[in-house]
């Protein structure tokens, strides 16, 4: 199985200490498919600065094919955070190259030549996912904690997989939100709740799976991870539970580490 992530990818750059990590949703999925033991590549831009090499190495040498990454004059995205009790808060982003990044109808065909697609609301494809899904690719995409944003709403109808992020809604609250996702097109949509685990709907059932304990070290990367779990899973004919439980168990791997990954 070969997973396509495409879009955004930035450095986070925490400023207490100087470190510095790339990561980007679709990024991130890449590599925890990668570690899952699948196929990725990532799509996006990255500048000709060092963090753009920087972005570049590490992929490499997690197995992530990125053949069809941009480089363009100027700088890497990058993102300021800071830990506060293990949980990464979020500062300062200075977009970059990635403002310019576009696919190509070469890149498009490379896409389609995966089992499956994901993006996230910053990844700048929403437009073309509608072509992918044409060609009988399935798609998936990340809403983060904004699904009424407008980049979903024309993402949405051209996905088979939709999730976002949402730790302060009641249930009822959550329920109803989950299926006017799913209105808009999705077969399956979840809602990651940070410690109170993750509910899926498939247009009959609500599921609801819990945490797998662990250690937590940083929170970066996972509900990425999450989304790389469940969707190895997925593709690979799971049921919805079982997807869950892969998430959850990829993301327990990613809260013991410093960064992304």
């Amino acid at each position: 199985m070969k997973i396509a992530c495409v879009g955004d990818n930035c450095v986070d750059f925490y400023d207490a200490t100087g470190e510095t990590h790339p990561g980007g949703n679709p990024v991130n999925v890449a590599v925890y498919t990668s570690r899952l033991g699948g196929a990725a590549s990532y799509t996006g831009a990255v500048g000709t600065d060092e963090n753009g090499r920087l972005m570049l190495e590490a992929l490499r040498g997690k197995g992530v094919d990125v053949s069809h990454v941009q480089v363009k004059p100027g700088a890497t995205a990058l993102t300021h955070v800071s830990l506060v009790n293990g949980d990464r808060v979020f500062g300062g982003y200075e977009e970059g190259v990635l403002k310019d990044f576009r696919l190509s109808e070469d890149d498009v065909d490379f896409l389609c030549g995966h089992d499956l697609v994901v993006s996230g609301l910053w990844g700048m494809v929403e437009r073309d996912l509608s072509k992918i899904k044409a060609r009988g690719v399935p798609v998936a995409f990340d809403c983060a904690t904004r699904p009424d944003d407008e980049a979903a709403r024309i993402a949405l109808p051209s996905c088979d997989v939709a999730f976002f992020s949402d730790d302060e809604s009641g249930d009822e609250t959550l329920q109803e939100k989950l299926r006017a996702v799913a209105a808009q097109g999705p077969r399956v949509v979840v809602a990651t709740r940070g410690e109170k685990g993750s509910l899926a709907w498939d247009g009959r059932t609500f599921t609801p799976y819990g945490i797998v304990a662990c250690p937590v070290v940083d929170t970066m990367g996972a509900g990425d991870s999450y989304i790389a779990g469940f969707l190895n899973s997925w593709l690979g004919g799971a049921p919805i539970p079982a997807c869950m439980g892969a998430g959850a168990l990829c993301s327990a791997v990613t809260l013991g580490m410093s960064g992304a990954w």
